[in-house]
């Protein structure tokens, strides 16, 4: 029974590390469908390339930084409890993983590749594990603080700040230190639109993501036994409402309407397992309208070139997922209670900006020395030909 209850948990969490690796699909599909045609190419190679980079950086240093564990040991001792713990190692980097794909549709279409493999191995290794190791692992005693003067420590179950405002925080440097799109704004105040290329493309990676948010969120019970139904609905209405308040606010475009469920889904991560249903619809809510609003301010107003609105989607609409676990994860709002709003506040700023400086110090290093963007021909020519010499539909002779 001891063998055969340990091999459930292997095979529960191996499904859900399968199912968050396929949301690297749904990553590189949403850029694929926003970029231009003549950078779809490199949206694809620069998803899988950075999986691969992010793996190496997180086995040999960034899975020690958070946990203090490393795998230097026989195979027959990794093995132990069904190899449990190397399946656990890579639910987790699939976690880790989303932070480079993240930032890629931030920086899309004039960032240089093998920079961004370096930026990704950084912060894979180092700057997401760090902040991962306080909440998750209990690193530094900041969350017995949080618990011993506020009652409570900081909640993420799923990661709405640990990976979600962590990715894009780190993204807004990126994006800031890259500059706009030749092209994109004017000096007369005339913006250039550049609509998505591919409408269908982009439905296909918001469905790939939304599919596999259920891995992501309910299997972070990382034990069948500890798994929850609740989790599942919070995660359902959130990512509905999302929907629908998308569809509103954004007046039926298409692309904020693909964009709203996992605005909902970001949001509900972090507090998935202790909401309300109705709690969740709300958070959902609130974070498909607050993506719109924000999305359309940066890059009308602010003129903040964030191609696919990597910032508003993960950064903003995570760490409103953070403070959300501290409102409607109370009993007060139908909640399982356990949180602290105070806790929830200050553990998300504080992932906040250790995201924010270190986005700031990784592409600010890498942009002084061996410089993070396209020439403008490189950018005209678009990544695919510039980058991979190859365009996403060559032109064949049909003679």
């Amino acid at each position: 029974m001891e063998a055969l209850h340990s091999g459930s948990n292997v095979l529960f969490l191996l499904l859900g590390a399968i199912m968050v690796l396929a949301m690297h699909a749904g990553f590189a599909f949403l850029e694929v469908g926003t970029v231009r045609q003549k950078n779809q190419v490199n949206a694809l190679v620069k998803i899988i390339c950075d999986f691969a980079v992010s793996t190496i950086a997180y086995f040999f240093i960034g899975y020690g930084v958070a946990y203090g564990i490393d795998f230097f040991k026989d195979a027959h001792v990794l093995a132990e409890k069904n190899g449990y713990d190397l399946v656990k190692f890579f639910f987790l980097l699939t976690f880790a993983a989303a932070i480079p794909a993240i930032i890629s549709g931030g920086i899309a279409e004039r960032a240089r590749f093998y920079p961004q493999l370096a930026a990704t191995a950084v912060l894979v290794a180092l700057i997401y594990p760090f902040f991962e190791g306080i909440a998750w692992n209990g690193n530094l005693g900041i969350q017995d603080w949080l618990k011993t003067a506020f009652g409570a420590s900081f909640h993420d179950f799923a990661g709405s700040v640990v990976v979600h405002a962590m990715g894009g925080w780190l993204a807004l440097g990126a994006v800031l230190l890259l500059g706009a799109r030749h092209g994109r704004y004017h000096k007369d105040g005339f913006i250039s639109a550049h609509p998505p290329s591919s409408v269908p493309f982009l439905a296909l990676g918001a469905w790939t993501l939304s599919v596999g948010w259920f891995g992501f969120n309910v299997m972070s019970a990382q034990t069948i036994d500890a798994i929850s139904g609740l989790v599942a609905m919070n995660s359902l209405m959130a990512m509905v409402g999302g929907i629908l308040a998308a569809l509103l606010a954004g007046k039926n475009d298409p692309g904020f309407v693909h964009n709203g469920p996992l605005a909902g889904l970001v949001a509900v991560c972090a507090g998935s397992d202790i909401m309300h249903p109705l709690g969740a619809l709300a958070t959902g809510a609130i974070a498909g309208a607050l993506f719109v609003w924000t999305f359309t301010i940066t890059q009308n107003k602010w003129k903040i070139d964030d191609v696919l609105g990597v910032w508003p989607l993960h950064g903003l609409c995570g760490a409103w997922g953070g403070i959300a676990a501290g409102i409607f994860g109370l009993e007060t709002f139908g909640g399982m209670g356990g949180v602290s709003f105070t806790s929830q506040l200050l553990g998300t700023l504080l992932g906040v900006m250790i995201a924010a400086a270190g986005g700031f110090i990784v592409y600010g290093s890498l942009k002084s020395t061996l410089g993070i963007r396209l020439s403008q021909e490189d950018e005209y020519n678009g990544a695919d030909l510039s980058i991979h010499k190859i365009s996403s539909q060559p032109n064949y002779d049909m003679k």
